[in-house]
């Protein structure tokens, strides 16, 4: 099992891309010679990377969407294919969480969040999987989360998207068996990507909330997924105490793990 050969028409469109894990998931493919197309709202930080990575002899196309609308979604792969290119790869890693207990929360954020780490994927994924199924080659990476095995009180929409996304992905592996096209879920622990700043954590937080030994950097995530992909592995864990960290979280009694993990979460704090 490997990715799809790279070539002068086909590209590895990566939402999200304009920093964090999914900048570095599209270094790592253009490293690996392919061309990508980059997806996120932020035109200036996407224009950056698509210079950094033309500067070392890749190509890098630059596509505005706010992945909360609809319309812009159904558009993606026909402006994909405007640029003249296949999309062969696709990667779903935009996503937000919001913080803090639902009973506080506001409604238009919590379904600004289910849209994008939700919706946006079952629906580009939808569109995308078309195409390459036809084709015979292809792959889909979703990024999932660690959160997605276990419950998350102070991120209770955010884990159970996360958890979604994880049971989806697994879904689409199934079924596309024998097509030539892999689908594989990569799960990250904690990342020091500014994602905690934007849901609105303190890095102080973060970094008490859960133990330096499952902080990995957003490159080797980003190499942990790629790779993932390419042997067209299910579910991708980067770093040992998160795989161990993933497994106990499936077997713990709620009963126990709830009470503590409610105690522990920096947004249930009063």
């Amino acid at each position: 099992m490997s990715l799809p050969t790279p070539g002068p028409d086909r590209t590895a469109v990566v939402t999200g891309a304009s920093s964090g894990i999914g900048a570095e998931i599209a270094r790592d493919l253009a490293r690996r010679g392919h061309q990508v197309t980059l997806v996120a709202r932020t035109v200036a930080k996407l224009d950056e990377l698509a210079a950094e990575i033309t500067a070392a002899g890749g190509r890098a196309d630059v596509i505005a969407a706010d992945l909360t609308d609809r319309a812009a979604r159904a558009e993606l792969v026909d402006r994909v294919t405007a640029l003249g290119l296949v999309p062969d790869i696709l990667v779903n890693n935009a996503g937000f969480s919001t913080l803090g207990p639902v009973a506080k929360a506001d409604p238009e954020e919590e379904m600004r969040m289910v849209e994008v780490d939700v919706v946006s994927v079952v629906d580009l994924c939808t569109r995308f999987l078309p195409g390459m199924v036809g084709r015979g080659r292809g792959a889909v990476l979703n990024v999932a989360s660690t959160a997605a095995f276990q419950p998350l009180p102070g991120q209770a929409g955010y884990g159970a998207g996360k958890a979604f996304v994880l049971s989806y992905s697994q879904s689409l592996a199934g079924e596309l068996r024998g097509s030539g096209v892999t689908a594989t879920a990569l799960c990250p622990g904690p990342v020091d990507t500014g994602f905690g700043a934007a849901a609105g954590f303190s890095k102080e937080d973060a970094e008490n909330a859960l133990p330096a030994v499952m902080w990995v950097p957003a490159t080797e995530v980003a190499k942990a997924g790629v790779d993932g992909m390419a042997k067209g592995r299910l579910v991708v864990i980067p770093g040992l105490a998160n795989r161990v960290g993933a497994a106990l979280s499936q077997v713990a009694p709620r009963s126990v793990l709830l009470p503590i993990l409610a105690r522990s979460h920096p947004g249930l704090r009063e």
